[in-house]
């Protein structure tokens, strides 16, 4: 089965409505599960992947589903491949040495997902790890690194779209970041 590009988030105000959701478009639709759970502030979150006209069904049955508890539901369409593994936290780092560590906090997970997917079609960079609202307040943080050009590059239309929309907690960049601030992160 063809995995497909598209990301569908669903956040919710309410962990029952979350279990509902969850459970209604699973059973539904045809799309992946990324990721199911509580996350800071009594809230649910819901990744899901697939084709495009797949994630819309998801999406459509979740705000149905979910109702007053649906805080956002929305798709990214044609996301970089390079963006799954770091939101599953799958990226193996062989080497700890690196020129540039990036490292953006968005006030969101779909923000922080989108930041990611624009940064790594932009520049030839590499995606750590996308932490996605657990342990951080319901915030993202995307963690990348490469070439310092590279990284700069890399950051313009994610910067721009998070400035945008009103979602940068903030960032920065890390020239020659010391091999155990690396072997940390992941």
């Amino acid at each position: 089965m063809k995995k497909g590009n598209a990301i569908g988030i669903i956040e919710l105000s309410s962990l029952f409505k979350g279990f509902e959701v969850q459970d209604a478009v699973l059973k539904t639709t045809k799309i992946e599960k990324l990721l199911a759970r509580t996350i800071c502030s009594g809230k649910y979150v819901i990744l899901v992947r697939g084709e495009v006209a797949d994630v819309e069904t998801c999406i459509a049955h979740a705000r149905e589903t979910g109702g007053f508890a649906v805080v956002n539901a929305l798709m990214i369409p044609q996301v970089d491949e390079r963006v799954f593994p770091a939101i599953a936290g799958t990226t193996v780092l062989e080497d700890p040495g690196a020129d540039g560590l990036a490292v953006l906090e968005t006030f969101s997970v779909a923000s922080a997902i989108k930041a990611a997917d624009y940064a790594v079609k932009e520049a030839d960079i590499r995606l750590l790890r996308i932490h996605v609202a657990m342990a951080i307040g319901g915030k993202g943080l995307v963690l990348m690194t490469g070439n310092i050009e590279a990284l700069k590059s890399a950051l313009g239309p994610a910067l721009d779209f998070l400035k945008d929309e009103g979602l940068l907690a903030g960032y920065s960049l890390i020239t020659q970041p010391h091999p155990d601030l690396m072997r940390d992160l992941l």
